[in-house]
């Protein structure tokens, strides 16, 4: 597994592109690393390009991680707005998701990077491009 974390041009997202399988142990760091880059230019909207990446963790620990995980996080902005782009068919994700939506986390899936980014750019409490 492998990830990237850069700001997009424009100043509006960070960008999170992962490679492989995402565990709750992997998320981890590439939150870690996203929330501090995101903190220090004053961004709080995330995407996650995991088109080539799926979720391996069990339902139970991808419970767990949204219920628990994320607060143990150093750093972590529960305020966040989280795009997760995933490939066309890859339903690996959801169940996360779910989970995550009613712990409170702003996290939708998509299946289109174009939707993933406009949805990620309406934020009004985002800074000017």
């Amino acid at each position: 597994m492998s990830y990237t974390v850069t700001a997009a041009e424009n100043g509006r997202y960070i960008r999170i592109d992962v490679v492989g399988e995402i565990t709750g142990e992997i998320a981890s760091k590439y939150i870690l690393d996203s929330h501090a880059l995101g903190a220090d230019l004053g961004i709080s909207c995330y995407l996650v390009d995991a088109v080539e990446a799926r979720n391996t963790e069990r339902a139970l620990d991808n419970y767990r991680f949204s219920r628990d995980g994320l607060d143990q996080i150093p750093g972590f902005d529960p305020h966040a707005c989280v795009a997760i782009l995933a490939a066309a068919g890859d339903r690996s994700h959801d169940f996360y998701i779910a989970a995550a939506q009613t712990a409170g986390t702003d996290i939708t899936v998509f299946y289109d990077e174009a939707e993933a980014i406009a949805h990620l750019e309406t934020r009004t409490d985002q800074p000017p491009s």
